[in-house]
């Protein structure tokens, strides 16, 4: 009999249940195809070229799918409460009736079960058809051919999401009973007529608070532009992000805490605008809701920040090493070696005394040859195919780039440095480098051979820099090779080791800057001077770079089978037994492009995956609201309908109401959002030009299907209401 009447109950609540039922049957839906990750990355193709990302990204999306879960959790319950509130009153006609309210808890747990087990199924197959499709994203994302594409079902995914609906269910059905448990049957009953107390501000102590809300906005927006980003960690910098984080939150509320209280006053003073037709009532409503949701649409201000923020700079910084990996990667394979500096050695060896190592350290006092050094690596070690590290016997063409650091042996003070730079042409540190070491440490240096034999290898022109000539390389972003480009297009002479030294080019060689292979910009600057001058500076050794590309009779796939092999890195000694260097970072060309698939197909991901739940959750919060709102106040508009006022002009109203609350936070969650992705822009373009203008289509669409589907979603359904409102007026 109960199942009867629950089943009865929701299919006469239809509407009532449709929101709930519409956010839980996309985020079944979402959750699903989203976790269906590892086996379109191997439909794709995408494990044959990385076998671990298909494990990598179905670990963190399904750790992110639990923390969605709970979000949705708290939304289900936000929902549930517009249905209370709209069957108080059937409730306790059951209980007036004579049923229990343990009869009534029961009607409520098979209601909310039949509604659940709709969205799941619903869910799953919009999920198994969402799949499907998503398999083709991947593909895309990770630039691979899908060779064997078949329809298929992942049980995992499906046990991740009953799980997670199952935890929604509970949360909402304890959240119901609660509710019942706790009510009497008077005030059930008398739900209909219980008005929300509302309470009046003074409208000039509210203007001093709106005024506060935005002046604190505001200091987060200079704090943020002036400050940026706590990129290095340390404990300042972090300090003072979450001071701006917190200034920027409380503004946000004080704002529309503020707003609320003035709001009609100030509306009242345009009396050519108030007066006008419904606008009084349009905006009395507006005022009085905006009173009671105030919190929570700073709340959703600034979720919508965080989503937009999320989408925008992961697409974006996705194509941004979509756009640098080409030129990045310039041969086959690379190898870095890193060479001890005098105040390393020095450190090191003092210790010695307390650890167990009985390594002498070094300066070196000339370049390694790391082909020959390379060879006492050993591959396949404890094996019986265990033998040297001979990348001869697989390269064809080949350089070793030596640098130097700029910080004489017997000196405090680099030669060069980029604040040098800055300051000779009137220009500030970029962004992300006041703390970094290429202020500090300085620009490396090459010597003007090395570079033409790097030139010569690269199948470029040789430069000539005379007696007193030189140049900067760097593959970093625009904003230092900005002032690299200043320096050299204004020809600003530099004082280096007594001479007085031109610029022989006028901008910075970009393809010419490149001497190993990286998924983004990785020389962040590198002065070539002539070959006495750098003879007479007395700088240590800092790099040498060995590039080289595999022989004619080398297939790529056979040489990065031999370099990928397992082995064991050798001690870099010099004729002394001291250690002089250690073996730095290598990536073949193949590695480093897969490296950046997996990238893109992880950030991509997740910045589509949280933004669009994070969307929703708002979208679906501002549906309840207004919903809520247009069925509290059903006898209002049956009195205007009694007056005489169309049903058109009436629902002209809700919407005007519906697009001022669905608009207002979404305005404030975009101008945070522009704050915040022009700071990451400027770090960003360090080491690649970050453009959001390829993502606003991406974000847009996600706005779009979400956000603009549940307010037209939401103005139907008060459309409706309101027509259900004024029949009753005829009717009675």
């Amino acid at each position: 009999m109960l199942c009867k009447i629950a089943w009865g109950n929701v299919r006469r609540a239809g509407k009532d249940y449709l929101i709930y039922l519409l956010t839980l049957t996309l985020a079944v839906t979402v959750f699903y195809a989203f976790n269906t990750i590892s086996i379109q990355v191997d439909l794709a193709g995408v494990s044959e070229q990385n076998s671990g990302m298909g494990d990598l990204l179905g670990g963190v999306i399904s750790g992110l799918t639990v923390f969605l879960a709970v979000v949705m959790g708290f939304l289900m319950v936000y929902a549930n409460n517009f249905i209370m509130k709209r069957r108080k009153k059937e409730f306790g006609l059951y209980q007036v009736l004579g049923m229990s309210r343990g009869q009534v808890a029961r009607i409520m747990t098979l209601e909310t079960l039949f509604v659940s087990l709709a969205a799941l199924v619903l869910g799953i197959i919009c999920g198994l058809a969402l799949s499907q499709v998503m398999v083709f994203f991947t593909a895309s994302i990770f630039k691979t051919q899908i060779a064997d594409f078949h329809f298929f079902f992942s049980l995992e995914a499906f046990c991740t999401t009953v799980g997670c609906l199952a935890a929604i269910f509970v949360v909402t059905l304890i959240f119901n009973l609660r509710v019942v448990a706790r009510a009497k049957v008077i005030d059930l009953m008398g739900a209909g007529r219980k008005n929300e107390i509302i309470r009046v501000r003074n409208p000039w102590l509210s203007a001093a608070i709106f005024i506060a809300g935005i002046a604190a906005i505001g200091v987060a927006y200079v704090r943020l532009l002036d400050q940026g980003l706590p990129y290095d960690g340390q404990p300042e910098g972090m300090r003072d992000f979450l001071i701006t984080t917190v200034t920027v939150v409380v503004g946000t509320i004080l704002m529309f805490y503020g707003l609320s209280g003035f709001l009609l006053k100030a509306l009242q003073g345009v009396r050519g605008l108030y007066w006008r037709g419904l606008n009084m009532v349009t905006m009395r409503q507006l005022a009085a809701k905006v009173n009671t949701v105030s919190m929570s649409m700073a709340v959703i201000a600034m979720i919508l920040f965080l989503a937009i923020t999320s989408v925008t700079t992961g697409m974006s910084l996705a194509d941004t090493m979509n756009n640098t990996v080409e030129r990045g990667t310039p041969v086959d394979y690379t190898r870095c070696l890193v060479y001890w500096g005098p105040r390393s050695v020095a450190e090191m060896n003092s210790r010695k005394a307390y650890a167990e190592d009985d390594v002498v350290y070094a300066v070196a006092t000339g370049p390694v040859d790391m082909m020959a050094a390379g060879k006492n690596d050993i591959m396949n070690p404890d094996t019986p195919e265990a033998k040297p590290f001979d990348l001869a016997s697989i390269a064809g063409s080949y350089v070793q780039v030596d640098a130097f650091d700029s910080t004489p042996r017997d000196g405090d003070h680099p030669v060069v440095s980029l604040g040098d730079l800055c300051e000779a042409v009137d220009m500030p540190l970029p962004a992300g480098t006041e703390n970094s070491d290429m202020t500090t440490l300085g620009l490396m240096v090459i010597d003007e051979s090395t570079y033409n034999k790097y030139l010569r290898f690269r199948g470029m022109e040789p430069i000539e820099l005379g007696e007193n000539g030189y140049t900067i390389t760097s593959d970093m972003g625009a904003t230092v090779n900005d002032v690299y480009n200043k320096v050299l297009g204004e020809g600003i002479k530099l004082e280096i080791g007594g001479r007085a030294l031109t610029p022989v080019q006028d901008r910075v060689p970009e393809d010419a800057s490149t001497f190993q292979n990286a998924m983004m910009g990785m020389n962040s600057g590198t002065i070539v001077l002539p070959d006495d001058l750098v003879a007479s500076l007395n700088l240590p050794l800092y790099y040498s770079y060995l590039m080289l590309n595999y022989a004619d009779g080398v297939s790529v796939e056979e040489g990065d089978a031999y370099v990928a092999a397992p082995r064991t890195y050798s001690d870099v000694l010099n004729e002394a037994g001291e250690s002089i260097a250690g073996w730095g970072t290598e990536a073949s060309r193949t590695v480093t492009y897969e490296s950046v698939d997996s990238m893109n197909g992880l950030i991509s991901y997740l910045a589509i995956y949280i933004g669009f739940v994070l969307v929703l959750a708002c979208a679906a919060i501002l549906t309840i609201q207004q919903l809520s709102g247009v069925a509290e106040a059903g006898a209002n508009y049956r009195i205007l309908s009694e007056l005489g006022t169309a049903t058109d002009q009436i629902a002209h109203s809700v919407l005007a109401q519906q697009t001022i609350f669905f608009l207002f936070p979404l305005v404030v969650g975009i101008a945070h959002a522009m704050v915040a992705l022009k700071v990451i822009i400027e770090l960003v373009a360090l080491f690649g030009g970050m453009s959001i203008g390829g993502t606003v289509g991406l974000t847009t669409l996600i706005f779009v299907v979400a956000y603009g589907g549940y307010f037209c979603v939401t103005y139907l359904m008060s459309r409706g209401m309101v027509h259900e409102a004024t029949l009753a007026r005829h009717a009675a």
